[in-house]
């Protein structure tokens, strides 16, 4: 009588055994990722002021890094690059938000502005020049405030020149700074200078 080999039944696979094959491209997201999440995620947190906000804001931008992979830059330009999506990703945020609740926007905005005083306690000079700026003039002057970028890496962030960058910083620099001095003197001399804007 002749035995059949007996044959080991297939089982579970140890997830030790299992390995990914490399993917320089997953590899190179996500040391680019862990690199400016924070950056990034500080510039949506600025602008919207609502953390749920801004990680589904952050989640998009990345999102689109993963699908337009092969467009980001290397080197120090990555960061700016991500910043001008994340700008685009916040604009279409604000206006798919603006479209659903403009009646709800308008309303609290009135609102707001009869509720609010003139002048708050503490409120410096230079933040109530700031918040009169054009938003255009408050993006440029916080890229470069807040998140310290330079006129090459503004360039890439708002998709210009940096002859563009240039020029309208040195406007913006000028309203901010004209808005500074139809203050009182002897309150901005204090806190801001002409150089500092």
């Amino acid at each position: 009588m002749t035995q059949t080999p007996i044959r080991a039944r297939p089982g579970p696979v140890s997830e030790a055994v299992v390995h990914d094959p490399p993917d320089p491209r997953r590899d190179r997201f996500e040391e680019f990722f862990e690199a400016n999440r924070d950056a990034v995620l500080g510039y949506l947190l600025r602008r919207t002021g609502s953390s749920h906000d801004a990680a589904d804001l952050l989640a998009d931008t990345f999102l689109i890094a993963w699908r337009r992979l092969d467009e980001v830059p290397g080197g120090s330009l990555t960061r700016p690059w991500l910043y001008g999506v994340a700008r685009r990703v916040l604009a279409n945020h604000r206006r798919g938000e603006g479209r659903r609740n403009a009646l709800a926007d308008r309303l609290r905005g009135e609102l707001a502005e009869t509720t609010q005083p003139e002048h708050l306690p503490g409120d410096s000079a230079a933040a109530r020049a700031f918040r009169e700026l054009p938003a255009q003039d408050q993006e440029l002057l916080s890229l470069v405030a807040w998140e310290e970028l330079d006129t090459a890496q503004i360039a890439t962030t708002l998709g210009c020149s940096r002859n563009a960058v240039r020029i309208r910083l040195h406007r913006a620099r000028k309203r901010f700074a004209r808005l500074l001095t139809q203050r009182s003197p002897a309150t901005v001399r204090g806190e801001v200078s002409h150089e500092d804007a």
